[in-house]
């Protein structure tokens, strides 16, 4: 299918039609290679030419270059379905779903509609079979049933946008949901050797410290007495509070005399009073590269510009800009 276009200078596209619909050939040639990367990854990492998920983002309109952005073809550039299986991934792909589902969900395109539900299924798989972050999760299922409220409320006798679409939302959304009411948290097998209480103590410590939600440590407390005397200890609040917040703003809430300092009190007042920084709550986020204006995940990288062109480069220093690493 050709990519029609008033301005005859415009490149075109090829188009490919697959089960889920049109899609763009570049974009499917793309995910394949990401998915064959994905599938050798040991392989791919010893060598240089591993495909790095990246998004390239067009800010500028020209006749020859439309200024717009497809969220479903930078999803999949992205490769957010397979980031879906990565634990340092998981809860920022789930944070950026709970924004764009629910009622915003409806106006965007038909395209983004499928990518999104099909992330959303993906999420639930993994969820259900790894029995992890429930919590995300279930806040996500809060505003899929949300969706699926406004999906039947009606406008002039039915749901905007493509009767066949909706009814396919439909049936995917009820699969999600079915599979989310399937979903239980088992305890593992008694015979299954070490289990968590039966570490070290100093062990169980290490693993509370690396919790970043003070929600979770208030869960861990109520499971038994050991973890509730863990949790409750002074060093626990204390780093947790240094991780989400600066020494200035400390300083304004520490005691100024001698009095015996309560980290949980503290954390809680500048929990209030400054909020938690978001961006401390995931181990992996996207990054915009401010050269080539492309999306990728930090840990990845992606192919700069500044990278493979020296003279680009140099242009860069002789400017007094900052060159990437």
């Amino acid at each position: 299918m050709p990519f029609i276009s008033k301005d005859w200078r415009s490149p075109g596209e090829a188009w490919v039609k697959t089960q889920e619909g049109w899609e763009k050939k570049k974009v499917l040639e793309h995910c394949k290679a990401l998915k064959d990367s994905s599938d050798n990854l040991e392989e791919s990492l010893n060598t240089e030419t591993a495909i790095q998920p990246h998004c390239h983002i067009t800010i500028k309109s020209t006749k020859e270059i439309a200024g717009f952005n497809e969220l479903d073809e930078a999803v999949k550039r992205l490769d957010f379905r397979s980031a879906v299986r990565d634990v340092r991934r998981f809860n920022y792909i789930c944070a950026l779903l709970d924004l764009l589902i629910g009622q915003q969900m409806t106006a965007l395109s038909g395209c983004a509609q499928k990518v999104l539900l099909a992330m959303l299924e993906e999420v639930a798989r993994h969820a259900t079979a790894s029995q992890h972050n429930p919590r995300g999760f279930r806040q996500l299922l809060n505003n899929l049933r949300a969706l699926r409220a406004a999906e039947r409320s009606a406008c002039w006798g039915g749901p905007l946008g493509s009767q066949m679409l909706w009814h396919q939302h439909t049936a995917k959304i009820e699969k999600i949901l079915n599979m989310a009411t399937q979903m239980q948290i088992k305890e593992p097998h008694p015979d299954t050797y070490p289990k968590l209480l039966h570490l070290p103590e100093e062990c169980i410590r290490e693993i509370i410290l690396r919790l970043s939600d003070h929600r979770d440590l208030t869960s861990s407390a109520q499971s038994c007495e050991q973890m509730a005397s863990i949790v409750g200890e002074q060093r626990v609040w204390r780093e947790l509070t240094k991780f989400h917040f600066t020494p200035q703003q400390i300083d304004l809430v520490l005691p100024k005399d001698n009095e015996k300092i309560d980290w949980k009190d503290i954390y809680h007042s500048l929990k209030k009073t400054f909020g938690i920084n978001e961006d401390r709550q995931y181990a992996e986020m996207l990054s915009l590269c401010r050269y080539c204006r492309c999306l990728f995940w930090r840990s990845l990288g992606h192919p700069c510009i500044a990278d493979q062109c020296p003279e680009f480069r140099a242009r860069l220093q002789e400017a007094g800009g900052i060159t990437p690493p």
